[in-house]
């Protein structure tokens, strides 16, 4: 009977031990991340962008894999633009470690002043196809389809900080001002710039070469298609 009871005693200590030494080797699940450095602006054309002085293509690396955090590429695969006038570049050829894809373009369609100064820079063929909202000619956003709100609330939880991400800055400046404009809190939601500028090492690249061939592995990308013949459109 002592010696049950002794071998009892021992099963429990360890368990306990172990619990602790787990605790400290691993961490505590439930403790707060850090706190993100409050929002501001950079100078000069990316502060018009609203791209982050302190998070940016700079210094990401620093901010991923946060629990608290969501990370939202907002290029299209294939942009039907032809930002490569511009220096920029059609396909979706890589996007940092983390990032989910949700291309702007399907979220609502562009401001016409933004088409016009895209047309002066010598882009055009911006995506004019089906959106989940429209602008109205109060510059408010209008819902498509009954899904519109639920499907904007599922891909940007407003729960979460929100890490947004595209080719230059200009599209996930466009999809903060939307978002905002629908209710979700601007301080929680960032611009950190455009992967054409990134400086990190988490790159995950989709260019696959085959000899002058060029493919691109967009398996790779956790991406976020919108079919909206699916959808229930609102007739208005």
């Amino acid at each position: 009977m002592k010696k049950n009871l002794v071998w009892i005693l021992v099963v429990v200590a360890s368990v306990a031990i172990g619990g602790v030494g787990s605790y400290f080797c691993f961490g505590n699940t439930n403790s707060k991340e850090e706190p993100l450095p409050k929002q501001e602006k950079s100078e000069g054309l990316r502060g018009v962008y609203d791209i982050d002085k302190n998070i940016n293509e700079k210094t990401i690396d620093n901010y991923l894999g946060r629990s608290d955090t969501v990370y939202r590429d907002v290029r299209m695969l294939l942009d039907s633009a032809t930002w490569e006038n511009k220096g920029g570049e059609r396909e979706l050829t890589g996007f940092v470690e983390g990032f989910e894809v949700v291309p702007y373009a399907y979220l609502t369609e562009f401001p016409s002043e933004y088409i016009e100064q895209k047309a002066s820079e010598n882009v055009s063929g911006l995506y004019t196809g089906k959106t989940l909202f429209s602008l109205d000619k109060e510059g408010n956003y209008v819902a498509n389809y009954k899904e519109s709100m639920e499907i904007l609330e599922y891909l940007f939880p407003k729960d979460k900080y929100i890490f947004l991400m595209c080719g230059a800055g200009g599209y996930a400046n466009f999809t903060k001002q939307m978002l905002v404009a629908l209710g979700w809190e601007k301080e929680k939601i960032y611009n950190v710039g455009g992967y054409w500028n990134y400086e990190g090492n988490r790159r995950i690249s989709t260019v696959n070469k085959h000899g002058s061939k060029t493919k691109y592995d967009f398996w790779k990308v956790n991406y976020h298609n919108i079919d909206f013949d699916e959808l229930t459109e609102i007739h208005l």
